[in-house]
Protein backbone atom coordinates (compact mmCIF):
# COMPACT_ATOMS: atom_id res chain seq x y z
CA UNK A 1 0.00 0.00 0.00
CA UNK A 2 0.52 3.47 0.15
CA UNK A 3 3.38 4.72 2.77
CA UNK A 4 3.54 8.36 4.18
CA UNK A 5 6.01 10.26 6.12
CA UNK A 6 4.98 12.62 7.75
CA UNK A 7 6.70 14.62 10.60
CA UNK A 8 5.11 16.79 13.25
CA UNK A 9 6.47 20.23 12.90
CA UNK A 10 5.03 21.37 16.33
CA UNK A 11 3.32 24.43 15.06
CA UNK A 12 0.43 24.92 13.06
CA UNK A 13 1.21 25.34 9.46
CA UNK A 14 -1.24 26.67 6.57
CA UNK A 15 -1.28 23.33 4.52
CA UNK A 16 -4.29 21.74 6.20
CA UNK A 17 -6.90 24.04 5.26
CA UNK A 18 -10.04 24.13 2.62
CA UNK A 19 -8.38 25.23 -0.01
CA UNK A 20 -5.76 22.66 0.44
CA UNK A 21 -8.25 19.82 1.12
CA UNK A 22 -9.97 21.38 -2.09
CA UNK A 23 -6.41 21.03 -4.46
CA UNK A 24 -6.26 16.85 -3.23
CA UNK A 25 -9.96 16.46 -4.20
CA UNK A 26 -10.06 14.14 -7.07
CA UNK A 27 -6.62 14.44 -8.03
CA UNK A 28 -4.92 10.68 -8.39
CA UNK A 29 -1.74 9.57 -5.94
CA UNK A 30 1.21 11.52 -7.58
CA UNK A 31 -0.70 14.10 -9.19
CA UNK A 32 0.83 16.39 -6.23
CA UNK A 33 2.95 16.79 -3.25
CA UNK A 34 2.86 13.78 -0.96
CA UNK A 35 0.18 14.85 1.96
CA UNK A 36 -2.05 13.27 4.29
CA UNK A 37 -4.67 14.61 1.67
CA UNK A 38 -3.53 12.61 -0.91
CA UNK A 39 -3.38 9.50 1.50
CA UNK A 40 -6.89 9.84 2.05
CA UNK A 41 -8.38 10.84 -1.18
CA UNK A 42 -7.18 7.85 -2.82
CA UNK A 43 -8.74 5.49 0.20
CA UNK A 44 -12.11 7.73 -0.23
CA UNK A 45 -11.87 7.22 -3.86
CA UNK A 46 -11.12 2.93 -3.63
CA UNK A 47 -13.83 3.06 -1.44
CA UNK A 48 -16.48 4.88 -3.76
CA UNK A 49 -14.77 3.11 -7.10
CA UNK A 50 -14.70 -0.50 -5.50
CA UNK A 51 -16.97 -0.39 -2.95
CA UNK A 52 -14.83 -1.27 -0.21
CA UNK A 53 -13.80 -1.15 3.18
CA UNK A 54 -10.76 0.58 3.31
CA UNK A 55 -8.13 1.48 5.78
CA UNK A 56 -5.48 3.83 6.79
CA UNK A 57 -3.01 2.78 9.87
CA UNK A 58 -1.23 6.19 11.56
CA UNK A 59 1.28 5.31 13.64
CA UNK A 60 4.76 6.81 15.26
CA UNK A 61 6.54 7.44 18.00
CA UNK A 62 5.10 9.47 21.49
CA UNK A 63 4.86 13.14 20.42
CA UNK A 64 4.77 12.26 16.32
CA UNK A 65 1.54 13.66 15.46
CA UNK A 66 -0.97 10.71 15.39
CA UNK A 67 -4.12 12.02 16.61
CA UNK A 68 -3.35 15.66 15.11
CA UNK A 69 -2.96 13.22 12.01
CA UNK A 70 -5.94 11.36 12.38
CA UNK A 71 -7.97 14.23 12.55
CA UNK A 72 -6.76 15.73 9.48
CA UNK A 73 -7.98 12.54 7.99
CA UNK A 74 -11.63 13.14 9.33
CA UNK A 75 -12.04 16.23 8.58
CA UNK A 76 -10.66 15.48 5.29
CA UNK A 77 -13.62 12.78 4.70
CA UNK A 78 -15.98 15.13 6.21
CA UNK A 79 -15.26 18.06 3.59
CA UNK A 80 -15.19 15.96 0.59
CA UNK A 81 -18.21 13.95 0.94
CA UNK A 82 -20.02 16.69 1.67
CA UNK A 83 -21.72 15.76 4.85
CA UNK A 84 -24.44 16.82 6.59
CA UNK A 85 -22.32 16.26 9.64
CA UNK A 86 -19.51 18.20 7.59
CA UNK A 87 -19.53 20.69 10.86
CA UNK A 88 -16.31 19.51 13.09
CA UNK A 89 -17.16 16.21 12.65
CA UNK A 90 -13.32 15.25 13.92
CA UNK A 91 -14.65 17.14 16.93
CA UNK A 92 -17.67 14.66 17.15
CA UNK A 93 -15.10 11.60 17.25
CA UNK A 94 -12.89 12.81 19.17
CA UNK A 95 -15.10 14.06 22.08
CA UNK A 96 -13.98 11.13 24.27
CA UNK A 97 -10.91 11.93 23.91
CA UNK A 98 -10.67 14.05 27.46
CA UNK A 99 -11.69 10.62 29.01
CA UNK A 100 -9.78 8.30 26.87
CA UNK A 101 -6.88 10.56 27.46
CA UNK A 102 -7.41 10.80 31.85
CA UNK A 103 -7.22 6.48 31.70
CA UNK A 104 -4.82 6.37 29.08
CA UNK A 105 -1.92 8.91 29.06
CA UNK A 106 0.93 9.30 31.54
CA UNK A 107 4.21 11.38 31.84
CA UNK A 108 7.04 9.48 30.18
CA UNK A 109 10.61 10.98 29.84
CA UNK A 110 9.71 12.06 25.89
CA UNK A 111 6.45 13.58 26.58
CA UNK A 112 3.85 14.65 29.51
CA UNK A 113 1.21 13.75 28.21
CA UNK A 114 2.30 10.43 25.57
CA UNK A 115 -0.69 8.15 24.80
CA UNK A 116 -0.44 4.40 26.34
CA UNK A 117 -3.13 3.07 24.51
CA UNK A 118 -4.04 2.56 20.56
CA UNK A 119 -7.46 4.21 19.29
CA UNK A 120 -9.20 2.06 16.28
CA UNK A 121 -11.82 4.67 14.80
CA UNK A 122 -13.94 3.34 12.19
CA UNK A 123 -16.14 5.78 9.94
CA UNK A 124 -19.61 4.90 8.14
CA UNK A 125 -20.81 6.02 4.92
CA UNK A 126 -23.67 6.26 3.65
CA UNK A 127 -24.68 4.65 0.16
CA UNK A 128 -23.61 8.27 -1.29
CA UNK A 129 -20.51 8.33 0.21
CA UNK A 130 -21.65 10.47 3.11
CA UNK A 131 -20.49 10.66 7.22
CA UNK A 132 -22.82 8.87 8.50
CA UNK A 133 -21.29 7.84 11.88
CA UNK A 134 -18.45 6.98 13.61
CA UNK A 135 -17.17 4.77 16.11
CA UNK A 136 -14.08 4.50 18.21
CA UNK A 137 -12.34 1.45 20.36
CA UNK A 138 -9.24 2.08 22.56
CA UNK A 139 -7.02 -0.65 24.19
CA UNK A 140 -4.55 0.00 26.99
CA UNK A 141 -0.95 -0.77 25.89
CA UNK A 142 0.65 -0.76 29.14
CA UNK A 143 -1.23 -2.23 31.85
CA UNK A 144 1.95 -2.34 33.89
CA UNK A 145 2.02 1.36 34.48
CA UNK A 146 -0.70 0.85 37.04
CA UNK A 147 1.47 -0.40 39.33
CA UNK A 148 5.38 0.31 38.60
CA UNK A 149 6.12 3.10 36.78
CA UNK A 150 9.81 3.52 35.31
CA UNK A 151 12.38 6.69 37.23
CA UNK A 152 11.21 9.88 36.06
CA UNK A 153 7.44 8.89 34.54
CA UNK A 154 4.47 9.39 36.26
CA UNK A 155 1.18 6.90 36.59
CA UNK A 156 -2.02 7.60 34.34
CA UNK A 157 -3.32 10.89 34.74
CA UNK A 158 -6.68 9.87 36.18
CA UNK A 159 -4.77 8.48 39.48
CA UNK A 160 -3.23 12.39 40.06
CA UNK A 161 -6.59 13.91 38.66
CA UNK A 162 -8.71 11.78 41.31
CA UNK A 163 -6.28 12.27 44.28
CA UNK A 164 -6.61 16.64 43.38
CA UNK A 165 -10.36 16.33 43.91
CA UNK A 166 -9.97 14.24 46.84
CA UNK A 167 -11.95 16.92 48.95
CA UNK A 168 -14.20 17.06 46.72
CA UNK A 169 -17.42 15.57 48.84
CA UNK A 170 -18.81 13.24 46.20
CA UNK A 171 -14.84 11.89 46.69
CA UNK A 172 -14.48 11.58 50.16
CA UNK A 173 -15.31 8.23 50.99
CA UNK A 174 -12.43 7.25 48.60
CA UNK A 175 -10.45 8.07 51.12
CA UNK A 176 -7.74 9.36 48.88
CA UNK A 177 -4.98 11.53 49.60
CA UNK A 178 -1.84 13.06 47.71
CA UNK A 179 -0.24 11.97 45.16
CA UNK A 180 3.09 11.64 47.13
CA UNK A 181 0.84 9.71 49.89
CA UNK A 182 -0.46 6.92 47.39
CA UNK A 183 2.76 6.36 46.23
CA UNK A 184 1.85 7.52 42.27
CA UNK A 185 4.91 9.57 41.99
Amino acid sequence: GIILVAINPYKQLPIYGDAIIHAYSGQNMGDMDPHIFAVAEEAYKQMARNNKNQSIIVSGESGAGKTVSARYTMRYFATVSKSSSKAHVEDKVLASNPITEAVGNAKTTRNDNSSRFGKYTEISFDQSYQIIGANMRTYLLEKSRVVFQVENERNYHIFYQLCASAMQPEYEHLKLGKSQENNLL
